[in-house]
């Protein structure tokens, strides 16, 4: 290559090495707009809050939550009364947050099952040393006046509790066991509800 073409390829490089350094601004402004442009194509919808007018004319997810009236639990027949009752509880909270109970337009039917099994026994002593609760749980929401089926969906939840030589320490070892089961799935439940309303 020639001294000539040398430095003119050099002059080549130089002047599209400083177009490009003009040309990086002008592309970062466009990827920003770009960028831009499409997170605002995304709606995020609050779960428990209206976004526009139309929304708020059917009403916020709350007040649809807090009129569903549960049905009495159906059970099992190994499935006592206290863990209904704290099933029943959680929900009945988790809907109306405390507040009045409004008028009722949808029913909520629960069939619960409750197993308890030994995960681990005693060395030399051949006595369970701690227990496994699982609840499973199937559920229907409808709706009261049409009688017509909105959503079905199932749940379960497991905790674990020691087992001791001291009968009260059991007894309350497995209500606490049986109440943070039935926390889980009344939460479980209640956000399935809740993204069920906030998408019809």
């Amino acid at each position: 290559m020639s001294l000539p073409e040398a430095a003119r390829s050099v002059r080549t490089k130089i002047r599209s090495t400083s177009l490009s350094a003009a040309l990086r601004p002008a592309l970062g402004l466009a990827t920003c707009l770009l960028l831009g442009a499409g997170l605002a194509a995304c709606q995020v919808r609050p779960l428990y809050g209206t976004v526009s007018q139309t929304s708020a004319a059917t009403g916020l997810v709350q007040d649809q939550l807090a009129a569903i009236e549960i049905d009495t639990i159906s059970a099992s027949y190994d499935v006592d009364k206290d863990a209904q009752r704290e099933l029943y509880n959680e929900l009945s909270f988790l809907f109306e947050r405390g507040a009045g109970s409004p008028e009722k337009l949808y029913r909520l039917k629960i069939l619960m099952d409750l197993n308890v099994a030994e995960v681990g026994v005693e060395q030399l002593a051949d006595v369970p040393a701690a227990y496994t609760l699982t609840v499973n749980t199937t559920f229907v929401l409808e709706n009261k006046q049409s009688e017509t089926t909105m959503m079905t969906g199932k749940s379960f939840a497991t905790a674990s509790y020691d087992f001791s030589n001291q009968r009260f320490a059991n007894i309350r070892a497995k209500r606490d066991a049986r109440q943070r089961a039935a926390r889980v799935i009344a939460n479980d439940i209640q956000a399935r509800i809740a993204g069920y309303f906030a998408t019809n």
